[in-house]
């Protein structure tokens, strides 16, 4: 189903960052200021990310905020109308590149877009439809971690296997949290071999 368009378009803020950046908490604290203004708002996830709940987005800290999860961005008309003003995605790089058009489709019928996901991979590679997203922004917001190696800031994500560094040619996509991932500033940074 195709939203009409809006003489007033709406906008895009991308939240990126690695892992443990805080980039799904900045997002629920933005979904929780657009209900407190009592603005209409529906949030996403993928279907994918099952790592505590099918039915929050829910941050490394506890936070959590009511959503739907999705397979295939066509199914977010299936529950954002006309009166919706504010439309918020978590993990969007789970998403394929098919995601982009619908954002802007909903930028085009005026809706407010907010996003979040990882901007590079595990290798420090750009991460899916991450770059395209970062390009049609209208804000960004780039969040930094601390290195678990150093303490430094950190802007990668570090997988690990068996407390080993992944290889390159292991799955890009892994869902997980703090006993696979952690954050690592390109100093500390490796691939294993």
């Amino acid at each position: 189903m195709k939203i009409a368009s809006s003489p007033n378009k709406g906008s895009l803020e991308v939240i990126c960052g690695p892992m443990f950046s805080g980039k799904s908490e900045e997002l629920i604290r933005r979904i929780k200021r657009a209900q407190l203004a009592k603005l209409s708002v529906v949030v996403f996830k993928h279907r994918f990310d099952n790592r505590s709940t099918l039915q929050h987005v829910r941050s490394h800290d506890g936070r959590l905020s009511p959503a739907h999860a999705v397979d295939n961005p066509q199914q977010f008309f299936d529950y954002v109308t006309s009166t919706t003003l504010v439309v918020a995605i978590d993990e969007i790089q789970f998403f394929s590149n098919d995601i982009v058009p619908i954002v802007c489709q909903l930028i085009d019928s005026g809706k407010r877009v907010i996003v979040s996901g990882l901007d590079l991979d595990f290798k420090n590679n750009p991460f899916g439809c991450m770059p395209l997203l970062l390009a049609i922004a209208d804000h960004v917001t780039k969040l930094k971690a601390i290195c678990m190696d150093c303490g430094s800031e950190a802007q990668c994500t570090q997988r690990l296997v068996n407390g080993n560094p992944a290889r390159y040619d292991d799955p890009l996509i892994l869902v997980g949290a703090q006993e696979q991932y952690q954050a690592r500033c390109r100093n500390c940074h490796s691939i294993g071999i």
